[in-house]
Parts: structure tokens; sequence; C-alpha cells
């Protein structure tokens, strides 16, 4: 009986030796740790002979170790080799055995082992928990099984997680290859590569071309180094929109309390991640993120690690390590194909490598089916060497002869044994590669399919065995909604039918897709086409909808959308130019409506109804990232043609106003946009009514031309009525009802109506973080103007909170250039003048007025008013000349831009007057604040606080004139209508009571 032998080691070892196979390290790691608790040493000794050293001469060479050796039995410790049972026998038999008082093992399989283990007397931990686990590892050392005694003071290590025992929080991690191999010094170097790094710096990158087994690598490293962490989730990056849903995800996984909406899932995700609360040992792997520009700003920093796989190197420039992977090198490579296919010798093994370059893909798919076949190794080589009948199968150039000829021999073989394999095959690669939502195709009527679809499509039975045999070769793999791997899933065909989801790797789609048969090129890209037309809900504008937008746009291209002369085609892209548009995705929009424009151009004609279409939303996209140079072209040409081809009360020339307008209004000639915009507005209420959502736009645009007028008071006017019209008309959660309650808001706050302001704001971005999402552009506007709101209204705490987090979330989603985070840099580098970082607040606004510069010019009142705002930084930290030259300058460029009487103008004077009488000139400041009292006066009402400003600075200025009357009656009478305006404790009233210069901030905007 095993248990009568001697204990090894009874007389107390101080150094135990663990022998492992790789695919064992967490025993190993948990076995370890409990032995150093107890005072032992412990080495471990990894277990991976190869194929031309003698089993017998491995074994020896642990006994060189000082006491005992503990074996973890596992079929992997056996196939390693891989060696057959008999040579295992003969082994144990011959070192093992006279020795045996050297060796101790525990078991962690229940697979049928070599009849000679019975050697070892292996204490078993397969069914038992971890302290009986525990006690049986001891027990097998000949060790005391008392508890362990209380950690040494300053000893924090972490226990080792108990390998039986799976993280807390576990998601869409592939099932474990069985079958994996190699990798060791790979998997060492990645494990390294994580330790060694920084808080917030632990991102390892695994690239290299496809096929060589970077998935396979980042999910063995999960199941290796698994027990280390306390929460492990997978994401299918290959999508943005699918990253940002699997990291949604994970916040109930982490037990957050959240929303249902999965912009908000997403923020508390990442913010738990960076804070490591609460978990900070966690690991998120990013699979397939070949386009490290779409979702690097989705990588989380904090305690944890990343680990992300790609074909694209470009990560190094995000903040990674890179760690390329090869092919297998021949002794894997030889390994893997005897482990795939047993049948084969090494030799057989090793030349069939040799033919196939060791390139992991094609030896899993070749040597799975050639193990099953018939067909000799040498045979197969052969044909490797002749090539393969053309006319069945033609691959790309792409890729080596070997590999081409290695595929088709693979497509010839199904062509041969399920021959609608290959039409489904086929079918999936005018889909994006990676998920391919085929279940797209099975929700069209059988009756409009091509006929060698049709019967796949409506047969389960066909259509299970057409998928079962593509994944036997793993040319594809099942993929669940989000995920690479997980589980099939039931369709409408019935219950249990798999591949509504299909995962297909790049390269496999890439070889497919080349030169497949003409007829079948010309159907297939037809059915998808129809597929993707039929899963268009045809409602962009509807948030609730847009998770299935995101589905569908990354298949247009490969569905060769724009190629087609189908209407109902064309809708599509436009709707999905419309969705890219609100939800903010500007880069892949523009790239869509670029293609889109020059695509139809030449296969409609110039002055196609649809160019005109294609035309509005690509302008959309590029004045969003502000291009309005680009817009005004683009758009005044549509303007002019349509208005003298269809006459001015045509609706797309109207539309196309609009959009000129806007992009007027972005280039800062406001005139000519208020005008185009009011003749819009007035032919839209007479051709539509008031109430159609056309007009509403149009009353809204009037409104912004308004707003950037400083009329204030007409612009607050129109807004009022379009949020209640909208409200009425639409819904109260609807977007553009969203977007008017944000307008609103901001020209009550314009009119120093503060407390209505935050009011109604606070509640708006509560909304539009659940309809719209926390990254959403529209949403991170309205929390920007709540920031402002929260700021006039005295309350700097909150006020700054959100100032900073706005402007990183937008530098996350849309970058540090974009218009919108260069507008959302100026308010943080103003509040944080003030209430902050001076250093920072300079650095800040030294990026945001050379951004101005560049991009609209010396002219553009945006760059004369961010230039006001520096000359107070300049005056904060005493550079009082520099300061007086910049504001001077400005408020000569603004009164140029806008004229003398604009708020703009106004607010550069009140600064401006404040560096003159700083620099020893009263005189002239109080002639400045003199002038712009009655000016404001004029503009804005005796009592608006740019007046109210102004009024206080006046009385400055008198004081230092000597005027004491006129001063004291000045400011006694501001302060009142401070009081009655803003409160007597309003942080303006108190700032101005304590005879604190006021200032005015410039506030670019969007249009």
């Amino acid at each position: 009986m095993p248990g009568a032998r001697r204990p090894v080691g009874a007389s107390g070892p101080q150094v135990v030796t663990i022998s492992f196979a790789g695919f064992n390290r967490a025993w190993a790691a948990w076995i370890g740790d409990r032995l150093e608790r107890r005072g032992l040493s412990v080495v471990h000794q990894r277990w991976y002979p190869l194929d031309d050293t003698p089993l017998a001469d491995y074994l020896r060479d642990l006994l060189l170790a000082p006491g005992p050796v503990l074996v973890i039995l596992s079929d992997w410790y056996f196939q390693l080799g891989p060696r057959s049972h008999d040579e295992w026998n003969h082994a144990l038999r011959t070192v093992v055995e006279p020795a045996r008082d050297r060796f101790a093992a525990v078991s962690v399989t229940t697979a049928p082992l070599p009849s000679a283990t019975t050697v070892f007397a292996a204490a078993d931990l397969t069914t038992v928990g971890e302290t009986e686990a525990e006690r049986r590892v001891l027990a097998r050392l000949g060790l005391s099984t008392d508890p362990v005694p209380p950690p040494v003071h300053g000893d924090t290590r972490r226990a080792a997680r108990y390998p039986a025992d799976i993280p807390d929080v576990w998601g869409g991690v592939p099932r474990r290859n069985t079958r994996f191999t190699g990798r060791e010094t790979l998997l060492g170097e990645a494990y390294d590569a994580l330790q060694a790094a920084g808080r917030g710096a632990g991102v390892v990158t695994l690239h290299g071309m496809s096929g060589v087994g970077k998935t396979q690598l980042a999910a063995e490293y999960v199941y290796r180094f698994g027990a280390e962490y306390d929460v492990i989730w997978w994401i299918a990056a290959d999508k943005r929109v699918t990253c940002r849903q699997r990291l949604a995800e994970l916040a109930p996984a982490l037990g957050l309390s959240t929303g249902v909406e999965y912009g908000e899932r997403l923020r508390a995700a990442r913010d738990a991640l960076r804070r490591g609360d609460p978990y900070s040992r966690w690991l998120l792997v990013f699979d397939g993120a070949d386009e490290p520009d779409q979702i690097w700003d989705l990588v989380p920093t904090g305690p944890g690690h990343v680990l992300i796989t790609a074909r694209n190197p470009e990560w190094g420039e995000h903040n990674s390590t890179l760690l390329e992977i090869p092919v297998y090198d021949r002794d894997e490579s030889v390994a893997f194909v005897r482990r795939r296919a047993p049948r084969l010798s090494y030799g057989e093994a090793a030349r069939l490598a040799v033919a196939l370059e060791d390139l992991p893909l094609l030896l899993d798919q070749t040597a799975g089916w050639l193990n099953d076949s018939d067909m000799t190794v040498e045979e197969y080589i052969e044909l490797l060497r002749g090539g393969i009948d053309q006319d069945v199968v033609r691959v790309s150039a792409d890729f080596p002869l070997a590999f081409q000829t290695g595929w088709s021999i693979l497509l010839n073989k199904l062509r041969e044994t399920v021959p609608e394999s290959v039409d489904l095959l086929r079918l999936c690669t005018f889909f994006a590669p990676g998920a391919i939502p085929v279940r797209l195709v099975r929700d069209l009527p059988p009756d409009t399919l091509p006929e060698k679809l049709r019967g796949l499509v409506g047969d389960p039975v066909r259509w299970t065995r057409a998928i079962n045999k593509l994944r036997q070769y793993a040319v594809v793999r099942a993929a669940g909604v989000g995920e690479r791997e997980v589980r099939d899933q039931a369709g409408d065909g019935g219950p249990g039918l798999p591949g509504d989801t299909l995962y297909m790797h790049r390269m496999v789609h890439q070889i497919v897709h080349q030169d497949m048969p003409e007829q079948d090129h010309r159907d297939f890209i037809e059915v998808v086409r129809r597929a993707l037309v039929a899963a268009d809900p045809h409602r962009p504008v509807d948030t609730r909808l847009w998770p299935r937008y995101a589905e569908i746009t990354p298949h247009l291209k490969w569905a060769d959308v724009l190629r087609s002369t189908d209407p109902d085609v064309h809708r599509l892209v436009l709707n999905c130019l419309r969705y890219m548009y609100l939800s903010g995705e500007y880069k892949a929009g523009i790239k869509l409506g670029r293609r889109a424009m020059a695509a139809w151009k030449t296969l409609l004609g110039e002055t196609h109804p649809r160019i005109w279409d294609v035309g509005y939303h690509y302008a959309n996209l590029l004045r969003a990232v502000g291009d309005y140079a680009g817009t005004e072209a683009i758009e005044r040409a549509a303007y002019e043609q349509l208005r003298a081809e269809r006459g001015p009360q045509d609706l797309e020339h109207l539309r196309a106003a609009g959009g000129l307008a806007a992009s007027l209004c972005g280039l800062a000639r406001y005139d000519e946009a208020y005008e185009i915009t009011g003749r819009q507005y007035a032919a839209y209420r007479e051709l539509l009514g008031e109430q159609d959502t056309r007009t509403l736009s149009a009353q809204n645009n009037l409104a912004v031309a308004l707003r950037l007028f400083g009329r204030y008071e007409e612009a607050l006017d129109l807004d009022r009525r379009t949020l209640e019209t909208r409200r009425l008309v639409l819904r109260p959660r609807h977007n553009w009802t969203l977007y008017s309650e944000i307008n609103y808001a901001t020209d009550l706050r314009l009119l120093g109506r503060y407390g209505e302001a935050e009011s109604l704001q606070s509640q708006s971005v509560r909304v539009h973080r659940i309809v719209m999402g926390r990254d959403n552009p529209q949403t991170l506007r309205a929390e920007y103007n709540l920031a402002f709101c929260l700021y006039r209204a005295g309350d700097r705490g909150r006020a700054g909170e959100l100032f900073s987090q706005v402007l990183e979330s937008c530098e996350r989603v849309l970058g540090e250039h974009d218009p919108l985070t260069v507008m959302f840099a100026a308010g943080q580098s103003c509040f944080a003048r003030e209430h902050g970082d001076i250093d920072q607040a300079r650095e800040i606004s030294e990026q945001v007025v050379a951004g101005y510069l560049e991009t609209l010019g010396e002219s553009h009142p945006f760059t004369a008013g961010t230039r006001a705002n520096h000359a107070l930084i300049l005056r904060g930290v005493g550079e009082r000349d520099q300061a007086h030259v910049l504001i001077e300058n400005s408020l000569a460029g603004m009164t140029a831009a806008v004229g003398e009487r604009h708020p703009w103008t106004l607010g550069c004077a009140i600064n401006a007057s404040a560096l003159r009488n700083l620099i020893g000139d009263p005189e002239s400041a109080a002639a400045l604040t003199a002038e712009t009292i009655a000016r404001a006066t004029e503009a804005l009402g005796r009592t608006h606080p740019l007046t109210l400003s102004a009024r206080i600075a006046h009385a400055a200025d008198l004081r230092a004139l000597r005027d004491g009357q006129r001063a004291e009656k000045t400011e006694g009478e501001a302060l009142d209508d401070l009081a009655a305006t803003l409160g007597p404790q309003h942080v303006h009233t108190v700032a101005a009571r304590s005879r604190n210069r006021p200032y005015w901030d410039f506030e670019p905007s969007i249009v």
C-alpha cells in the first residue's frame, strides 16, 4: 500500500525540488508557497524533456538536487516529448525504483498514467479542498501537518491561490488548449515584464504575424499564472464597440453599484481598476487589438496588468512593452504535431514542420485532418511541392508558398468531404474578420438566397455539419457576443443550433477571400449586403439602437457596399454615417464618408442626389473635428449648385444651407451664418410647419448664431421654444431634446441666472449619462457646461473635480487635439489659474492658444480670447509687462473680430483695464472701464454679471485716481446690485466686497 511506505525526508528536509510540467505551474506555485511558509527552501524545476535524450537521463538529473524531489504528476508531465507509456515505464523502473526514498509525488489528474507511476506512491489532490490538499502534501514529504505559524513581522506576501479555485472574477477566457506546446521562454518573459512594471505601466503586447498563436499564448498565460490574480477578464478587442461592452460588463462582475446603461458601467469599471478597489490584482486581456489608435484609450491603468495580442507593433507607442511572437522552433513544432497527430513518428513530424515552416496555425489545421486521413506525410509534402489545382482554390501571394499550398490542400479536402462548408467559409469572408454574425444571413428568407446557400441555411442539420467540419479543422471557432471563444449560441433555427456567431482568424479570412470563383463572389457579396440592409434599424438617432449599428458598421467595407447601386444599400451607408456622427465615432465616420464620396461620384455621377446626401453627413463629421474650411468648401458647392438647379425652397438646398451656416460659425463669419440660417428657418417654417424636426433644428441653429453674437436674451427665447417643442414632438430623453437642454442652460448661465442653469444642467447630465453614455461627446459637453454652472454658482469643489474629469475623458475618447478637448482644456486652465496649480494652468493655456492659432488662425476670436486668458496667467506669475502687451493685443484682436460691443470684447476690456492699472496707468484704465460699463449696460443690461464686474473694476480705477467719493458711490451701487442679483453670500459678491478686482474668462464654444 502506498501509505505504508516510509515518508520521504522524514528527518525534516531543508530544500525541496518541485518537478512540474509548465502546464501545472499553478500547482507548483501553490505547493512551493505552502512549503516556504513553513521555513523550507523550494527549487522549482520545470520538466521539459526533448526527444533526442533518453528519459532515464532526465530523471537521473533530478537526483542531483539536494533533498527530496516532489513530482507533480499529470498527463501533461508524461506527454511532453511526447514519449510512449512503455518508454516511461522502463525509465521509472530503472531510475525511480532504486531511489524511491528520494522521490515523492502528488497527482493532479484523473487521466490514465503509465502503470509504473505507482512507484511514486503519489498523494491524490484531485478531489480535495485546499486544507486537505496541504495536509496530504506535507504528509507525503514527512513534514508536520500542524497549522502554519503566524507570518513573521513585516511579511506582507499574499498566499498563492489554490489551483482548484478560480479567481473571484473570471470572464470570457477561452477554454484551455490541452495541446498547447512549448513557448516556455515567451511565457516567462511576459510574466517577468508584467511583474517588473510599475503601477499603471504593466502592459505587455504579444505581437507577430497572423497564425503564430498569439491568442493561444495569452490564454495559456491566463491559466498558468491566473492563481496570482483576483480578476481575470478577457476582451475581444478587434472592434471598439465590443471592447467597450466587455469593459462595461466587468462592472457588475466586480460588484459595483451602477445603472443599467453600459457607458456608466464602463466608467465605473475603469475607475475601479485604476483605484484597485475592490481588487488590485487584476489581469485584463485585450485580444486581437490590431488597431491601437482605436482602443488605446480604453486600456485601463492601475495596479493590475494588461496583456494585449496584436499584429501591430505600434502598441509600443502607447506605453506597452512589446514581445514579438515568432513561429515555433523546430522542437516545439515536432512536439505539437505529434500531440495533434499521434500516428506520426518523430521523423514524419519533423519533415512536416519543415514543409509548413513551423507556423502554428497551419500545423494545427494540417495535422488535425492528416491524422484522420490515409495520406502519408510524404504524399502530403509532395503535394506541397507540386501545388494544387488553382481552379479549386487560389490563395494570397502575401504568404509563403508552402503556406499557400497547405491551405489549398486543406480547402480541397473540405470541398471533397463537406462542400457546403467551403460555401459557408467563402460567405463569411464578406463580413469583417473576427466575430462574424452569420445569424444575419440565417434571418434572410431562404427563397431570396442563391441555390447553393438555400439548402444550407434552411437545413439545420447541414448547417451544423458544415460548421462542425470547419471547427474540426480549426478554420473557425464558435464565438459569443463580445467574446472570442465561449460557447455555441442557439439561434432562430432551433434549440442547440450552433454558429449564430463565428470567429474567423484574419489570416484565414484573407486567404479564403482571395480569388474565389467569380460567380461565388457575385452571389455571396449580394447575400451579405442584403443581410446588412435587413439588419439596419433605420433610426440612427435612437441611442437605444446604437449597439446594432455598432455591430453593422465594421462589415460595410468587406461587403464592398460602396460599389452597390442598390438604393437600400445607399440608405444603410447614410444611416451608418449618421450613427457615427451622433455616437462620436468621428475618425471611422470620416474615413467611410471620404470613401463614399469618391466611390459614389464615380459610380453615380457628380450631381446625383446621393452625392448631396453623403456630402452632408461627411461634412458633419469633418466639422466635428474642427475642419471648418474643408466643410465650408463641400457645403458651399452643394448650396450654390442646388440653389441654381432647384431654387431656394428646395429641401436639399435648405439642408446644405444649414451645414454651410454651421461651418461659417466655426470660421467666425457670424454675420453670413446668421443671414443664411435665418432664411433657412423661415423657409422650413413655411414649407414644413413649426413642429417639423428640420424646422426645430434650424431654430436651434439660429439660437446658436445669436449666442455667438452675444445676444443672449434672444438666444434664450429661441432655445426655450425649441426645447419645449422637442419635448412635446420627440421625447424628453431624445438626444436632440437633451441637446436643447444644454443650450438653454448655457443661455441661462451666460445671463447670470446661475441657479436655474445649474438645476437644469444637473438633471440633464444625469439623463445624458444614462441615454447617451458617459463617453459620448454630447454627454461630455453637458458635463462641461455643468462644471461652469457650478463654478459660477460658487461650488468650486465640485466644479474643479468635474473640469478635470471631463478633460481627462475627452482626451481619452477623442484625443488631445480634438476641438472639444481644446475647449475643455481652456476651461480647465482658467479654473486651475485661480484655484489650482498656476504652472499647470500656464502649460495647458500655452497648448490651447497654440492649437487655436494653428487651426483657426491669427484673426479668429477664439485665438484672441484664449490669449486674454493667458494674459491673466502671466499677471499671476508676475510677468506684468508681457501680460499687458498680450491683453492689449487680445483686446484689439477681439474688437476687430466681433466688434466693440460684443460681450467677448467687453470681457477683454475688463481684463485690460486691470493690467493698465497694475502698470501705473489708472487714467486709461478708468476710461476703459467707463466705456465698458456703457457698452455692457446697452448690450446686456445694468445688472448682468459682466456689467457688474465692469462697475466694480471702475470703482477700483477711481480709487487709484484718488477719486474716493465717486469710487465709494460706484462700488456701493454695484455691491447692492450684486447682492440683489446673485445673493449677498455669492462668491462674486463676497470677492467684490473684499475689493478683489474681478476678471473675465473667455469660453470658446463648439458649433
